[in-house]
This record gives C-alpha cells, sequence and structure tokens, in this order.
C-alpha cells in the first residue's frame, strides 16, 4: 500500500513538472530574445540554401533532410565536418528546461564546430501538440533558441523520419527515443557515435565528454 501510495504521488508530480509552464520574460528579455533569434535564422537560411548535395553514403547523417521550424529545410549536409547533436523536444515536458542546456551548450562549443539540432515532436502525451507558431514563440521568448531547429516531426513508430529509421540501424535501441530530449551525437564524419537518454542534462559531464572527444577527432 505505501510503494502504491509513493508511486501515485511521483505521477502526480511529473504530471505537475510536465504542464507548468516557463515565467513569462520581461519586455526587454523578450525584445533581446527576439532580436537574436531574428539574426540567427538569417544566418541559418544563407547556410542551408549553400548546403552540399545530400550524401550518397548509407553510413551518414547527411544524406537527410528535414523540414524547418523557422527555415524551409534543414539539410543535414549543412553540417558536414561538424558535430552535431540531434534532441527530439517539447514545449510542455518536465525536461523542456533543458533547453536551457542546449542553448548554453551550443553557446559555449558552436566556434568549435558544434551545433545543436532541435526537433519538436508531439510522440510523448501530446507534450508538442502546438502550431508551428506557437512553437516558434515558446522557444524564442522562454529560451532565446538560437540553433538551428527542425518543423514537427514523428520520432519513433511507422511514420518515423527516415534519420531515426537510419539511427537505430546504425546505433541499436539506444538511438530509439523513449521520451522527449533524447539525444544523439552525430561526428564531423557524419557517423552516429552516442545516444544520451531524456534524463541526462545537456550540460552533464557525460555529454560534455563526448562532444570533446567528437570536436577533438
Amino acid at each position: 500500500m505505501k510503494i502504491a501510495v509513493q508511486l501515485a504521488a511521483a505521477a502526480l508530480l511529473t504530471l505537475a513538472a510536465c504542464s507548468r509552464a516557463p515565467e513569462p520574460p520581461t519586455a526587454d528579455v523578450a525584445e533581446e530574445r527576439q532580436a537574436a533569434v531574428a539574426a540567427a535564422v538569417a544566418q541559418h537560411e544563407a547556410r542551408f540554401a549553400e548546403a552540399d548535395a545530400a550524401s550518397t553514403d548509407p553510413a551518414s547523417a547527411y544524406q537527410f533532410e528535414f523540414t524547418g521550424l523557422w527555415t524551409e529545410r534543414v539539410p543535414l549536409s549543412a553540417f558536414n565536418g561538424e558535430v552535431l547533436l540531434v534532441v527530439n523536444t517539447a514545449s510542455a515536458c518536465g525536461f523542456t528546461p533543458q533547453y536551457e542546456g542546449l542553448q548554453q551548450i551550443f553557446s559555449e562549443y558552436n566556434a568549435r564546430g558544434f551545433e545543436v539540432l532541435g526537433v519538436p515532436s508531439n510522440n510523448f502525451n501530446n507534450q508538442e501538440a502546438g502550431s508551428v507558431e506557437d512553437i516558434q514563440e515558446f522557444c524564442t521568448l522562454n529560451y532565446g533558441v538560437t540553433f538551428p531547429m527542425a518543423g514537427k516531426t514523428e520520432v519513433i513508430g511507422a511514420d518515423r523520419h527516415p534519420f531515426y529509421a537510419w539511427a537505430e540501424a546504425q546505433l541499436g535501441d539506444s538511438a530509439v527515443p523513449g521520451w522527449n530530449f533524447h539525444k544523439l551525437l552525430i561526428g564531423r564524419d557524419g557517423r552516429i557515435l552516442a545516444a544520451f537518454s531524456t534524463r541526462t542534462e545537456p550540460t552533464s559531464e557525460e555529454v560534455r565528454t563526448a562532444i570533446e572527444g567528437a570536436l577533438g577527432s
């Protein structure tokens, strides 16, 4: 009976965390974030327009392309020669504050050839149910996200994006997202290097060590 009560309490806490919205930013912070995001999107648009043709190497992530959240497309060939962390995201999850950590490591490592790609997905408990505009506004005002973002994407199941089927084929079950904020690390050569579970913080030593290793290879 005691265990059942503890499990029920834990479930309620999880539900509360998943439904808790971030505090709205002040007007000054919101304006600053909007300007930063607009500048980043302009850079992404130019970069993606000049991206190399998709790879024909079946072992390379550079064969894939996502529809973009702010941009028309996100060709992974644009990240050729860089280290890329692909993360399926959601706006109404208890792990949504990981956006802050993702933005932090992106800012820290970007100059050395590191990128983050956010992939919004509504696959888990309807936690990304909003429109494109809703996701854009959420990412901008709450976290000032300046790394590239894909459009809303299926990451599990029969209709999942081909990138996720490829990742499973390359790495096995650990590459399959079990929840929001699952992370996949792609090396400079387009090969998949590692997967990190939802609970592994983007700024954790485990993730940092893997990024450092990939950047140095």
